[in-house]
């Protein structure tokens, strides 16, 4: 794929650039050639990898930030009306631009593959990212997150396949127009843009809407996933794929077997069988390999060389990332913060540990959804043998009265959880030392600040 820029990309200003989807659209433009700058609240090693690259990134918000030759702004839906810069830019009339629309932009020429669902498109996206990047294909991508070090959640690749994580959340995922689309899982979440199931179904299917003719949508086994199928089922030109382990899969997974913290999966597709490892444990990631595998099938990648070179994914920051040892204990760090990703984390943990315990320090993020599932949440902690619970991180959203993480603490206690309520985050590496002993597996979970808290409890320990 030839590297060309968008038209009016040439010159960008991303607010919020730091972000994880703001980052990697910045990093492609730059890898084409052009001249990038933006801002962010603090300094990070995403915006330390930026600056590495050539792009210009300023910390702190402000309009002398906003360079007079800017030729467009780049935004998320995580930035508010006030921002100066993004006021600055209406007032000279520089155009701005959503971060789904210049991904959408940068897609175009290529053969899109969108990982799409409530949970896991971090997971299958940097699975497909990895394994065609082993075959040689050298895809583009970006990633709602980092494979190993800060900055790896995209690339520019010489490839024509370009695999983006396709985000449902604020209906961005509407924009672009995929070859090959997954859809891993259909839940509520969102509750601040979305108000029903029904809305949720509703945006799903003009996703599913926007794959160009003759393309491919693949579907996981969850219930949200295949009434999704059933929806769309006979649209002309679209071939629907479904995986999971029924025995009306088209692509059929035959055996999951655990092995610590790997599994081995054995799958059935076009008549023979491949078997290949996922070096992350945890049946629901075998499920995202599997429809990552039937994803690149898709674009007529051989299946047994991609099946081998999904092994050689070995996990993305935050994502069951195992941080380090100290004293015996394995501290390991999980992006989840919806019950049925927290609920999957835990369990695939329950059973890697086998007699160990598992201590988890979960912090809640959003008000809105802490006030939709705080419930179910605290039921998913009585997985752990015992868990600290952090206030609410609360990222783009105004306090909800009445609104804590107090409604997680009570149900984890009714559902028979040992639950500690810890309000000050600074104190939780001296509260977790005093609680693990040798053997222990420590989770920190949540998609906020929480993840900030594994060296310090591993230092702590060495202590």
């Amino acid at each position: 794929m030839s590297p060309t820029l968008p038209p009016g990309m040439d010159r960008p200003h991303f607010i919020g650039i730091g972000g994880a989807g703001m980052s990697g659209i910045a990093k492609i433009l730059t890898q084409r050639g052009a001249v990038v700058a933006g801002s962010d609240a603090k300094d990070s090693g995403t915006t330390d990898a930026l600056r590495e690259l050539g792009t210009t990134v300023h910390i702190g918000h402000s309009v002398a930030h906003l360079a007079p030759d800017t030729t467009c702004v780049v935004v998320s839906s995580a930035i508010r009306d006030d921002n100066p810069e993004l006021v600055a830019a209406r007032e000279r009339g520089v155009p701005v631009v959503h971060r789904s629309d210049a991904l959408a932009a940068l897609m175009t020429g290529s053969r899109p593959i969108a990982v799409a669902g409530t949970h896991g498109k971090t997971t299958t996206t940097s699975m497909l990212a990895v394994s065609l990047s082993a075959l040689g294909l050298d895809p583009s991508y970006a990633i709602g997150g980092d494979l190993d070090t800060p900055g790896s959640n995209a690339h520019h690749g010489t490839g024509e396949i370009f695999v983006a994580e396709a985000d449902e959340s604020d209906r961005s995922f509407q924009k672009y127009d995929p070859e090959v689309a997954i859809v891993l899982n259909v839940e509520i979440d969102h509750h601040a843009n979305y108000a029903s199931m029904d809305e949720i179904h509703e945006s799903f299917e003009v996703f599913v809407g926007k794959i160009v003719p003759g393309g491919t949508l693949v579907v996981g086994e969850h219930p949200g996933a295949r009434e999704l199928a059933d929806r769309v089922a006979g649209r002309e030109g679209l071939n629907v794929v479904r995986v999971g382990e029924d025995a009306e899969a088209d692509v059929r997974i035959l055996r999951i077997a655990p092995h610590g913290m790997s599994s081995e999966v054995t799958v059935r597709l076009g008549g023979e069988e491949h078997v290949f490892t996922v070096s992350v444990p945890g049946r629901h990631y075998a499920h995202n390999a599997v429809a990552a595998l039937a994803a690149g099938v898709a674009l007529d990648v051989p299946a047994d060389g991609l099946a081998k070179a999904l092994g050689t994914y070995t996990g993305v920051k935050r994502r069951l990332q195992l941080r380090g040892t100290a004293a015996g204990v394995q501290v390991i760090d999980s992006y989840a913060h919806h019950p049925t990703e927290m609920t999957a984390d835990l369990q695939a943990l329950r059973e890697a540990a086998g007699d160990r315990r598992l201590v988890v320090v979960f912090q809640p993020h959003l008000f809105s959804r802490t006030q939709q599932l705080g419930l179910e949440m605290g039921r998913a902690l009585a997985l752990a043998d015992a868990s600290v619970v952090l206030d609410i991180y609360p990222a783009r959203e105004d306090p909800i009265p009445g609104i804590t993480s107090g409604l997680i603490i009570d149900a984890a206690a009714a559902a028979g959880a040992d639950v500690t309520a810890e309000h000050d985050k600074e104190a939780v590496p001296e509260v977790v030392a005093g609680m693990a002993k040798p053997g222990d597996l420590v989770l920190t979970m949540g998609a906020g600040d929480v993840t900030d808290l594994g060296p310090r409890i591993l230092a702590r320990l060495e202590n």
